[in-house]
């Protein structure tokens, strides 16, 4: 399920793009949001937390627009009762006007474009980042991807799942101004900044879902592929083909 923010700045002269509205920011907005729920002590468990949100972007009407999804439907109603009837929202440092908030859900395509960075660990032990530009390993990726989605599917339903077969069959990056496929997203928390290294996707698309596969499939499109999905990273939309 997914929920769609759309807002504008009471100061209408500041512009608000990926860089400045910072990405710790967007989630620690979400979790203040989840005090006194079922939710609440969410950001302090150690484990998968289930929900993802895009870079913010403007819509066609020239509005700012933040998307949050996750499997777990309660969990986007709960935000949804909290910003219903609000009029502004704080996220960092900017005071916003809040234009329309939207629950919806989405039908499952067999091809998915990114709405945020993809991101994945070469080694965690060493905070080293899978680049795929330099590491020029599309297998590792592919592998990596799959391994982490049927970790977080197992977990959230406790099963015990296992894909047959690559994730997916087809991927079309999205190539940067200077050649590259990676993005390096500055990230400030607790007003130390942190590089978080991912990749863009036009296209990640498999040729045919399986009828046991669509659970799967419809999890990884509202989780967030790869990993850091609670920071916005790895959102999913899914195109049609």
């Amino acid at each position: 399920m997914r929920l769609k923010l759309s807002f504008v700045p009471i100061n209408g002269n500041i512009i608000i793009d990926n860089v400045s509205l910072n990405k710790h920011a967007v989630q620690g907005f979400i979790y203040s949001l989840l005090k006194g729920s079922k939710y609440e002590a969410m950001h302090d468990v150690p484990k998968f937390k289930f929900f993802t949100f895009s870079d913010v972007f403007r819509d066609s009407r020239g509005f700012y627009t933040l998307l949050i999804s996750s499997p777990d439907r309660e969990f986007i109603l709960t935000l949804y009762e909290r910003l219903k009837g609000k009029e502004k929202i704080y996220i960092g440092k900017y005071e916003l006007r809040l234009i329309e908030v939207k629950k919806f859900s989405l039908k499952l395509k067999k091809a998915f474009q990114t709405g945020s960075p993809v991101v994945l660990y070469r080694d965690s032990r060493k905070n080293e980042y899978f680049k795929l530009h330099e590491h020029r390993d599309l297998r590792f990726f592919l592998d990596r991807l799959k391994e982490n989605a049927e970790k977080k599917f197992n977990a959230f339903y406790g099963d015990e799942f296992y894909l047959d077969g690559p994730i997916f069959d087809r991927l079309i990056p999205k190539i940067r101004k200077n050649g590259k496929i990676d993005v390096y997203v500055k990230v400030i928390k607790w007003g130390v900044p942190f590089a978080v290294i991912g990749s863009n996707w036009e296209l990640l698309e498999k040729e045919r879902i399986k009828p046991e596969e669509r659970k799967f499939y419809k999890f990884i499109m509202e989780a967030g592929l790869g990993e850091k999905n609670s920071l916005g990273f790895g959102f999913l939309n899914p195109i049609r083909r």
